[in-house]
């Protein structure tokens, strides 16, 4: 890879990791002010749930008893519910369920940028919250056009997994989409 390749694909990388931060942000901040989930988000396990349900939206409501699949937040079109598994940022198969590899400097970013920090966990967890300046940014962002649906659906699984952890949310995903899962690890979920 020459110099100018390799400073294109240094860019790209770059759009896409703000991308997956601007988006794990929102969630975050959205569990941490959402009434019953003690203000942090507590879990790795639990990010990855609900960041998969915030990716395939269609899927949010077949996995949640408590979420409508009609529910103006989650701003579902047509083609979302015919295709619920072609999304734009696809996950791939893990062995405790969906996950994505650019958690950790995701959060590694968001935690650097003072945006995140690290709060007290059950034993074996990391939980986040959203610093005052994250919250300021996170607000911002749901504000604004391009990323209004994302702040919208992302209140919408936080309130409908209000005192789920992260191995029920694991739970609910196998049990009802068990199908869709049943995948050789690694594999992308489409």
């Amino acid at each position: 890879m020459n110099a100018e390749e390799r400073a294109r694909h240094l860019a790209l990388l770059r759009e896409d990791l703000a991308y997956h931060q601007a988006r794990v942000l929102l969630l975050v901040d959205s569990v941490c002010t959402t009434k019953g989930h003690l203000g942090k988000l507590d879990g790795l396990t639990k990010l990855a749930k609900l960041d998969f349900l915030l990716r395939y939206p269609a899927l949010g409501s077949v996995v949640l008893p408590h979420l409508d699949g009609e529910d103006p937040r989650l701003r579902l079109s047509s083609d979302d519910r015919a295709e619920p598994t072609e999304v734009e940022a696809p996950m791939i198969r893990y062995k405790y369920g969906p996950w994505d590899d650019r958690y950790y400097p995701v959060i590694g970013a968001l935690v650097a940028r003072g945006l995140l920090r690290y709060a007290p966990a059950r034993k074996g967890s990391v939980a986040l919250k959203t610093t005052p300046a994250g919250r300021k940014l996170a607000l911002q962002f749901a504000a604004s056009p391009q990323w209004a649906d994302v702040g919208t659906r992302c209140q919408a699984i936080a309130e409908a997994t209000v005192g789920m952890t992260g191995n029920a949310l694991k739970d609910l995903i196998y049990g009802a989409l068990a199908e869709l899962l049943d995948r050789p690890h690694r594999q992308v979920i489409r």
